[in-house]
């Protein structure tokens, strides 16, 4: 069970999934950052608040904060746009060659039958 685990472990798509998801979270950070100190500002300046996060609509005791959702929802598009991108550029550049179809080699008896086929013509051409 140890040794089925090691291999488990050591396979190029476990290594891969790890590496994807610490970069994916790091790249979560640049991208609330994005949002927040680039993006929202922008935002603010035609809503006439500049922190969307603040944005909240109260009825009764329950507080609805629909400004952190846009935030959220934003950065979910920011995401989705820019791995789009990657995924675009990465079968560009991991373009598979078309697989060339090599001819199936005839059994023994196909080759036998076209040379039957040929001496056949040639004993044609001869009358």
């Amino acid at each position: 069970m140890i040794e089925e685990f090691k291999t488990f472990i050591a396979r190029g798509n476990v290594i891969d999934l790890a590496v994807g998801v610490i970069i994916g979270s790091a790249f979560t950070g640049i991208v609330k950052s994005l949002t927040n100190n680039l993006i929202n500002p922008l935002i603010g300046i035609f809503l006439g608040q500049i922190d969307l996060s603040n944005l909240k609509v109260s009825i009764g005791d329950a507080t609805f904060k629909y400004g952190a959702f846009i935030n959220s929802i934003i950065n979910f598009f920011i995401i989705a746009i820019v791995v789009f991108l990657l995924v675009k550029v990465i079968n560009k550049i991991v373009r598979k060659e078309p697989e060339v179809e090599e001819e199936p080699t005839p059994d023994l008896s196909e080759q036998y039958l076209s040379e039957i086929r040929d001496l056949l013509k040639e004993q044609a051409k001869k009358q």
